[in-house]
């Protein structure tokens, strides 16, 4: 059997080259999923701020919940909170007192950023000069501040600017002003810049009376949390102090546990499609080997056990192979991540051996499964029938392949009804991408049926071309099996590549229209525009209302709901929510706003009250006096601004300004303010899913040149009966743009009835479909279709016709 097996290898190496590609491609795919999920998993940050502190107490940057299940079970969850958890400034006397603890520290964190640029992509802190001891942080040149107006500068940021002792320099902050640099630091952080102000000046910029960010000291651990137990604070120790300090890099991290499971196993379930169409391909061209083997007395067994074996060893040749390849694409994704900032730069992948190993297993197991499923209908038939049904093949479908198809539409039928229901990014996005990758599954099953009855309608205007139609024509209708497995990948490519580009437009879409529709003041400014400076533009002549706008994200129940906070005051001649039960009148410090679709989702109404935990943690009950319609354009919730202000590390934020703006004021778009803010996210989403979309399209490419290529005899027989290579070429013409056509028509029924749900479910509208990009998508893949059926077909008839006909099959 292996000898069988080997020689079947390597005299049709053209044939499984196909499967070794789309293998290849598979375990590469998994592979660096994989290491994102691990590095999401395992990953940790160094800390650079916090490295002269063993021992570092902070806030509880989780809200907790318990919840009784049945029999009485108690089951706890906890989940990240956006903002950073301050502590009672009394925390720090506990950790002093207790034994053994020394040289204890407080830090107050705020914005401050020196000329507003510093750094570039660096985040920028200002701090009291107390809490340089937790670096530590040395006086290279000059001295600590002492003064309202005296700062301290840190070795990169005297570097890069210029500055030296002495020099007078703009701070942009929560309360911007110019400073006198009186010091500039011997050390220099890798990934953040430190502006150090007086004790007293930064815990009033701080805004936070009797609070604190962290509290750094030496001691036994043990000492410490025995000293804040009864406070809710947390305390950290080696590696775990860098989550403390970089709360983004901890954000990041599990980010990349949902990206990474998401990707990977979309990716496996693409994988599956698209090798065993591969498989299905192969075992469809071997009809007559495989026939032969039965006709002299091989056992069905006996045929499945090769073509399982031979999978096997391609998969074992190319999972290896593809796992190391994913390591440089886990790499690849990692620096696009960080680029779109998604990940900080101090957030490292996790290399272990498992992600290549699951990878490589992976292949070689899809690769089996595939194969034995594909070589299914071949083994089973009877060796009477062997011969005459290897050529031309039966089309008929399977009884049991119709059951499946006909299940596996109504499961993608049931899950487009789930699709529609669903109100969140978080829950929807996974479903959506399954959705499709489910409608195209059916297709494939229900391929030849489906690729029969498209022939049928196709047939009558190909047949009005005199050679090359009618040869199309008759290819496709004999060749439905052949046909459905090249219309497969396309139609997932094209199907999966709508969808995800178009499920971001159709958000977008949705939001702007709602944030310029909302939008009724005269100008905008921002986007981090201080307090003081709206302040400052109240009084100015000419301005009616001034409305200052944040942004965060709270909790409630756990579950993620972004959150603005607004002044009051003129806040109908800048700001139109499209109110639909209820006042914005009452807004205040106790009252909260609820959007429509986030007040079905909490079953809350004018009137009732509304727990949730703000972006620090704060928990607070107020009432909801208003249900408006425009959530996308301007978040789930609305409460006063002054409100939000305390609870969020940058309080500075966007400016309405209704009647005659200052003159020099630099003003932007509402509208593209809302599309900036959802941006990073979706382009985070769209090259993670672009990886899929490439492995998409290679299959097309591999699937339509192996289909292409297997057809070297069927060419050569057409020239010897008179057929030109023109008129081949014809042919291979109208029957790829047939092919195209009959993808492209479900692909996109595919994506807009995906679309469709996703609209309803995310917008309460329809999908938002541009023309020009479905042209784009389309005309991609008739382009990829165009390459892989050309290039082959010229080299099949490179050869003369007798010698092709000839050759060894």
């Amino acid at each position: 059997m292996m000898w069988l097996v080997l020689s079947t290898l390597r005299h049709r190496k053209a044939g499984f080259a196909g499967a070794f590609v789309a293998l290849l491609c598979a375990a590469a795919l998994v592979c660096a999923c994989g290491v994102l999920l691990d590095t999401g998993l395992r990953g940790s940050v160094a800390p650079e701020r916090y490295a002269g502190s063993p021992v570092v107490v902070t806030g509880d940057q989780f809200v907790h919940k318990t919840f009784v299940k049945k029999k009485g079970k108690v089951k706890h969850k906890a989940k990240g909170i956006a903002e950073r958890a301050w502590l009672p400034e009394s925390v720090a006397d506990k950790v002093r007192n207790a034994d053994g603890v020394r040289g204890v520290v407080t830090e107050v964190t705020f914005p401050a950023e020196i000329g507003g640029s510093t750094g570039g992509d660096r985040e920028s802190w200002g701090h009291g000069w107390e809490s340089a001891a937790l670096t530590p942080f040395t006086i290279r040149d000059g001295r600590a501040p002492s003064a309202d107006d005296e700062i301290v500068i840190d070795a990169a940021t005297a570097r890069a600017e210029g500055l030296r002792p002495g020099a007078t320099v703009e701070v942009s902050s929560v309360v911007p002003g110019r400073y006198r640099v009186v010091g500039v630091t011997a050390q220099a952080l890798d990934h953040q810049t430190a502006v150090f102000f007086s004790t007293a000046r930064a815990r009033r910029l701080s805004g936070r009376d009797g609070k604190i960010t962290a509290i750094g000291a030496h001691g036994p651990r043990q000492a410490v949390e025995d000293a804040v137990r009864s406070t809710g604070a947390t305390v950290h120790t080696g590696a775990d102090r860098g989550r403390a300090e970089f709360l983004g890099a901890e954000k990041s991290r599990i980010k990349l546990i949902s990206l990474g499971g998401a990707l990977g196993g979309t990716a496996l379930l693409v994988a599956i499609l698209v090798v065993a169409g591969t498989f299905a391909l192969s075992v469809q061209q071997r009809d007559r080997e495989l026939a032969l083997l039965r006709a002299v007395a091989a056992t069905p067994r006996q045929v499945r056990r090769m073509i399982g074996r031979e999978a096997l060893l391609v998969g074992l040749l190319a999972g290896p192979l593809g796992a190391a390849a994913g390591l440089p694409l886990a790499v690849l994704l990692r620096d696009r991540f960080r680029g779109l900032g998604a990940l900080p730069p101090n957030l490292d992948l996790v290399v272990g051996p498992f992600p290549p190993a699951a990878a490589a297993l992976a292949a070689v197991a899809a690769a089996f499964a595939a194969a034995r499923i594909t070589a299914r209908r071949t083994a089973r038939i009877r060796p009477v029938e062997a011969i005459a049904d290897a050529a031309p093949a039966r089309e008929r479908l399977g009884a049991v392949r119709l059951a499946a198809g006909l299940a596996v539409a109504a499961g993608a039928a049931v899950l487009t009804a789930v699709l529609s229901g669903l109100h969140t990014e978080a829950a929807s996005s996974p479903v959506t991408v399954l959705t499709a990758i489910v409608w195209t599954a059916a297709v494939a099953l229900l391929g030849p049926a489906v690729v029969r009855a498209a022939v049928a309608v196709l047939a009558v205007p190909l047949r009005l071309s005199p050679v090359g139609g009618h040869l199309a024509a008759a290819n496709l209708g004999a060749g439905a099996r052949r046909v459905a497995s090249v219309v497969t990948p396309l139609t997932l490519m094209t199907g999966l590549t709508a969808t995800i580009l178009f499920a971001q437009t159709t958000m977008g879409h949705a939001a702007t229209r709602q944030a310029t529709e909302g939008t009724i003041a005269a100008h905008v400014l921002g986007p981090k525009v201080p307090h003081a400076t709206a302040e400052q533009i109240r009084r100015a002549p000419g301005v009616t209302a001034v409305t200052e706008v944040l942004h965060g994200t709270v909790r409630v129940d756990l579950e993620n709901y972004a959150i603005q906070g607004v002044t009051p005051e003129g806040l109908n001649q800048t700001m139109d929510l499209d109110v639909r039960e209820g006042s914005l009148r009452g807004l205040d410090p106790s009252t909260i706003a609820v959007s429509r679709t986030a007040a079905d989702r909490l079953g809350v109404r004018p009137g009732e009250r509304l727990r949730l935990d703000l972006g620090d943690g704060a928990p607070i009950a107020p009432t909801v006096i208003a249900v408006y319609e425009r959530g996308l354009g301007f978040g789930d919730l609305t409460v006063s601004r002054d409100l939000l202000a305390a609870h969020v590390d940058d309080p500075r934020g966007l400016l309405l300004i209704a009647g005659t703006s200052p003159a020099g004021l630099p003003g932007t778009d509402a509208a593209a303010l809302a599309e900036a803010g959802a941006s990073a996210n979706a382009e985070v989403n769209l090259v993670a899913m672009a990886l899929i979309l490439a492995f998409t399209a290679i299959a097309v490419v591999n699937t339509l040149a192996m289909a292409t290529a297997g057809r070297a005899r069927e060419f050569a027989l057409l020239r010897l009966v008179g057929t030109t290579r023109r008129q081949i070429m014809r042919m291979l013409g109208w029957e790829t743009l047939a092919v195209v056509a009959v993808a492209g028509v479900l692909g996109a029924a595919i994506a807009l009835a995906t679309l469709t749900a996703f609209g309803k479910g995310m917008t309460g509208g329809g999908a938002h479909v541009p023309p020009l990009g479905l042209l784009g998508v389309l005309a991609w893949g008739a382009v990829l279709a165009g390459a892989a059926t050309v290039l082959p077909a010229w080299t099949a008839m490179a050869a003369r016709p007798a010698d092709t006909i000839s050759a060894r099959d």
